[in-house]
């Protein structure tokens, strides 16, 4: 693809149910710090807010590197099919904060083998969310890991 080439898709926009949709809201958008973009209502019943992430990406991992990320963070299988993952600036903190908002603490920041800190939660709306912090300097790459070639063949780059 043509670097200066503007990508087919725009956003990434994951939608999320939430039966309590008041606390979900609090959570995410108060307590988290979420901006909201833009909210709607139709009727008395139907609400929806669309709060910015910032920068989004979608990763792709087949079921064994699904199973080697919850063993490094958690030490056993916890995530389902789907996990949101947010950066924060702070992992400790952040986790502390969403804790005494009802997020339940799954596993507390953890350093990985690729240098950041990394928490997990089940939060509302039936999210199993990472927390993490990108702690700087020298990137490590554990071992055993390899760059992937990309679709046109350059190499990719190793990331865990």
């Amino acid at each position: 693809m043509d670097p200066a080439a503007q990508p087919p898709v725009r956003q990434l926009r994951l939608v999320v149910e939430a039966e309590d949709y008041d606390a979900a809201l609090a959570f995410y958008r108060d307590v988290l710090g979420l901006p909201q973009r833009a909210a709607y209502a139709q009727g008395d019943e139907e609400r929806v807010a669309i709060l910015d992430v910032g920068h989004a990406t979608l990763e792709i991992a087949n079921p064994a590197h699904k199973r080697a990320i919850d063993d490094l963070e958690v030490g056993r299988q916890v995530a389902g099919h789907l996990r949101v993952a947010f950066e924060v600036e702070d992992a400790t903190t952040t986790t502390d904060r969403l804790v005494e908002a009802g997020a339940q603490l799954v596993a507390p920041p953890t350093r990985t083998p690729w240098n950041s800190l990394n928490s997990r939660l089940d939060a509302p709306a039936g999210l199993h969310v990472t927390l993490f912090e990108e702690l700087g300097g020298e990137e490590g790459v554990p071992p055993g890991v390899r760059p992937e070639p990309g679709p046109d063949g350059a190499p990719g780059t190793a990331l865990p």
